[in-house]
């Protein structure tokens, strides 16, 4: 059973940026896909980012156009999510994931859920 815990979500004024991250236990976390989505408020969970267990590979939602990345690092079991360029639409709860089945962009796939951390931004 994996364990996720989101952290270093919080409140940042438009342009500005936030690194978001993800810290796993239990399991094989470190071979895992690992997926970050978002909550905005009244709106359906939305695929923001994924990257693979040996963090050569990544996705990206198409909102994110350049402005995120997202990163690895095994030895403290911790996926990041660098946000830059934050503007107000990107006011949500952000959520970390692990395992899906198979389509990374799809919450319904994924095995393991953190339980996610606030990000508003302010205008």
């Amino acid at each position: 059973q994996v364990q996720l815990v989101e952290s270093g979500g919080g409140l940042v004024q438009a342009g500005g940026s936030l690194r978001l991250s993800c810290a796993a236990s239990g399991g094989s976390s470190s071979s895992y896909v690992m997926g970050w989505f978002r909550q905005p408020p009244g709106k359906e969970r939305e695929f923001v980012a994924a990257i693979t267990g040996s963090g050569n590979s990544a996705s990206f939602g198409d909102f994110v156009k350049g402005r995120f990345t997202i990163s690895r690092d095994d030895a403290q079991n911790t996926v990041y999510l660098q946000m830059n360029a934050l503007t107000p639409e990107d006011t949500a709860v952000y959520y970390c994931a692990a395992d899906p089945v198979s389509r990374w962009h799809d919450p319904n796939e994924y095995n393991y859920w953190g339980q996610g951390t606030q990000v508003t931004v302010s205008s």
